[in-house]
């Protein structure tokens, strides 16, 4: 028999996009599936569309308690062999799952893990694009996260398709954390793994919301903890595979990468930070402005350039985003069908 997949859905105040996302997971030609959506305390009509859907899929409402906590649930509800974690706004491929089954050979063990491409978007699906990197090939655990720690690449969440094995071995999501939850568990589920197996031309679309999305840190103390201590689980678990000098590099350059986010404000990360640096053999540098930026510091100080260089770049994503909604709407009033359709680029065009 077909193993079972379970497609779980975690949805707060999705209500702009949770139809298309139960779509796209009632649309995969994998035929032995079940999808759970818990509704993680919605205000709006999130609820109300997820049952619109009923019996083709399980409904499951709670009071809010953040996304770990309904991913948890979902899981601790469903029966799959495989589990296929959906973001409320992103959608799937058609053959997303079917194809990653299908790369499996017979008697291959159940710690192997399954990835594939992912796509951006904002509002015109048909418009998305692969973009090609390091992690579109089959990678040893330590291979994966020695190279999203030094390049700052990182596999959306909803690309891995994971054995009920893996997870169980990885433990649930950490519900204390408000930020890089996916990060940290995924980093687990790594771990807990015998290595990755890409699977080119399918994937998922990934879409981007606006500030209130749980990726986007802005000035967020919790956030910022909870990054800090996402951080420090990367550089834990990938030691833990690999004592190396590579490997300790690597975690000093992702350090390197966050610093800038808790660097002058957040003074006690800051200094454990430097400390944990010192202990791994290297030294964290004081971010540095970008040229356009610099102008601002003997006027206003760093940390207010600093915040201008953090937060005019999400102004700029702001206005492309408005913009694509524009020629959304516009599009769909002159052909319906133009957005029903999703560009997808094979892996050897890339």
């Amino acid at each position: 028999m077909k193993p079972l997949v379970s497609i779980l859905i975690p949805a707060y105040n999705a209500e702009p996009w949770i139809r298309e996302t139960i779509q796209s997971a009632l649309a995969q030609t994998w035929p032995r599936k079940e999808i759970i959506v818990v509704n993680d305390g919605s205000t709006d009509r999130t609820l109300e569309i997820a049952r619109t859907f009923l019996p083709q899929i399980k409904v499951v409402s709670t009071t809010n308690r953040g996304l770990s906590a309904a991913v948890n649930l979902a899981f601790r509800l469903c029966h799959g062999d495989y589990i296929q974690e959906l973001d409320a706004d992103d959608l799937l491929l058609p053959d997303k799952i079917e194809r990653q089954l299908g790369a499996l050979r017979d008697g291959e063990s159940k710690r192997l893990l399954l990835s594939s491409p992912w796509a951006p978007f904002y509002h015109r699906k048909h418009i998305a694009r692969f973009i090609k990197n390091s992690f579109w090939e089959d990678l040893t655990p330590v291979e994966w996260l020695l190279r999203k720690m030094k390049e700052g690449t990182h596999m959306q969440n909803a690309t891995w398709l994971v054995s009920r094995e893996i997870a169980e071995a990885a433990g649930p999501w950490d519900e204390s954390l408000q930020y890089d939850q996916d990060g940290e568990y995924f980093t687990r589920v790594l771990v807990a793994s015998e290595g990755t197996r890409f699977v080119p031309e399918t994937g998922i679309l990934y879409r981007i919301t606006g500030t209130n999305r749980v990726s986007y840190i802005g000035a967020s103390d919790k956030k910022k903890n909870s990054l800090f201590r996402s951080i420090k689980s990367h550089i834990y678990y990938l030691l833990s595979l690999e004592d190396s000098e590579r490997t300790r590099k690597a975690c000093v350059v992702y350090m390197q990468m966050w610093y800038g986010v808790f660097y002058p404000g957040s003074i006690a990360i800051v200094s454990e930070l430097q400390t944990l640096a010192a202990e791994l053999g290297g030294r964290l540098e004081e971010p540095e402005l970008r040229p356009k930026y610099t102008w601002m510091e003997p006027i206003f100080g760093h940390e207010a350039a600093q915040r201008a260089q953090m937060a005019l770049p999400q102004l700029k994503v702001a206005a492309i985003r408005m913009y694509d909604k524009l020629m959304h709407k516009i599009e769909e009033d002159r052909n319906p069908q133009v957005i029903e359709s999703i560009h997808r680029v094979p892996a050897e065009r890339l």
